[in-house]
C-alpha cells in the first residue's frame, strides 16, 4: 500500500494539491497535516501561480478528517495532543494566510479536520451528495480555538455552536445555507466546475486577487487600520496590470495580466 501523501499535479498557473489517501477516503495523518502545510507555505511563494485547487483523492470523500488510529499512538494525552495540534494549526494559519487563491474541491464527504481544511480556503464547491458535520463530540473532543476559525468566520458563532453541540452530518443544502460552501452543483459536474472558476480566478490579476485576499483578512481585524494599511488600497494604481486593465477595457479586448 502507497504511504499517504500530499500531491501536486501542475497546469500552467493552476497548482491542484491532492490529499493522496483514497483508501482511508483521505483521513488526515500526522504526516499529511504537515506535508499539507510544507506544500501550501511553498507554493504560496511561488508568483507564478495564480490559483491552487485543494481536493482529496478519487470521488468518495474531500476528507473525513483523522485518522482515528492516531488517537492511540500519537495523541494518547495531553501533551501528544499538544504537539500534533501544533501542526495542524500551523497548516491551517498556512491555508488562511496563503497568498494565492485556493478553491476546495468537495467529492462526498467533508467532516471534522476534513471542513476545517475546507473553511480555510477561499471558495468551496461540492457536490450534491456531499455531507458535512463535526461529529467530534461524539469523541468527547473539543475543536480547539485555531481550528474552529474558519468555521466560526463563515456560519457565525451560532451556527458553529449547533454544529459542534448537536454533533450531525448534514447535507450540502444545509451547507450552503449556513454558508460553509459556495456553491452547489451536480457530483459529475464538480470536477469541470472547479476548474473553471480556478481559470476565472487565474485570468484575474493575480496582484489583485492577493490584495483583495489580504484586505478581506484585515478588514475583519477590529484593530484600526494605519496609514499605510489605507495607503495600500491605492497601489493597484502603480501597476502595469492596472494599466492593461483599462487599456483592454476600452479596446475591448481580453487583458492579458503579468502580475506586476
Amino acid at each position: 500500500m502507497a504511504e499517504p501523501s500530499i500531491l501536486i499535479e501542475r497546469d500552467g498557473d493552476i497548482a491542484t494539491v491532492v490529499i493522496d489517501r483514497p483508501e482511508k477516503l483521505n483521513a488526515m495523518t500526522k504526516h499529511l497535516w504537515r506535508s499539507l502545510g510544507d506544500t501550501i507555505e511553498t507554493l504560496s511563494g511561488d508568483d507564478t501561480l495564480r490559483c491552487i485547487v485543494l481536493r482529496g483523492a478519487g470521488e468518495k470523500a474531500f476528507s473525513p478528517g483523522n485518522d482515528i488510529a492516531e488517537f492511540r499512538t500519537d495523541r494518547s494525552n495531553v501533551d501528544e495532543a499538544r504537539a500534533y495540534g501544533a501542526i495542524m494549526h500551523r497548516t491551517l494559519h498556512a491555508l488562511n494566510v496563503c497568498r494565492h487563491p485556493i478553491v476546495a474541491m468537495i467529492h462526498g464527504i467533508c467532516v471534522g479536520g476534513g471542513l476545517e481544511i475546507a473553511a480555510m480556503c477561499d471558495l468551496r464547491i461540492c457536490g450534491e451528495s456531499s455531507r458535512f458535520g463535526v461529529p467530534i463530540r461524539n469523541l468527547g473532543l473539543v475543536m480547539a480555538h485555531a481550528e474552529m476559525e474558519g468555521l466560526v468566520r463563515l456560519a457565525g458563532p451560532a451556527a458553529a455552536l449547533e454544529i459542534l453541540l448537536e454533533g450531525r452530518i448534514f447535507d450540502a443544502r444545509e451547507a450552503l445555507a449556513k454558508g460553509l460552501v459556495t456553491r452547489i452543483v451536480a457530483d459529475s459536474d464538480v470536477t469541470a466546475h472547479t476548474y473553471e472558476t480556478a481559470r476565472c480566478i487565474a485570468d484575474g490579476a493575480p496582484l489583485v486577487a492577493r490584495w483583495h485576499k489580504q484586505f478581506v483578512r484585515r478588514v475583519m481585524d477590529p484593530a484600526p487600520l494605519t496609514e499605510a494599511e489605507r495607503d495600500e488600497g491605492f497601489a493597484c494604481f502603480g501597476t502595469e496590470d492596472f494599466r492593461t486593465g483599462y487599456q483592454a477595457f476600452l479596446d475591448k479586448t481580453k487583458p492579458q495580466f503579468k502580475g506586476r
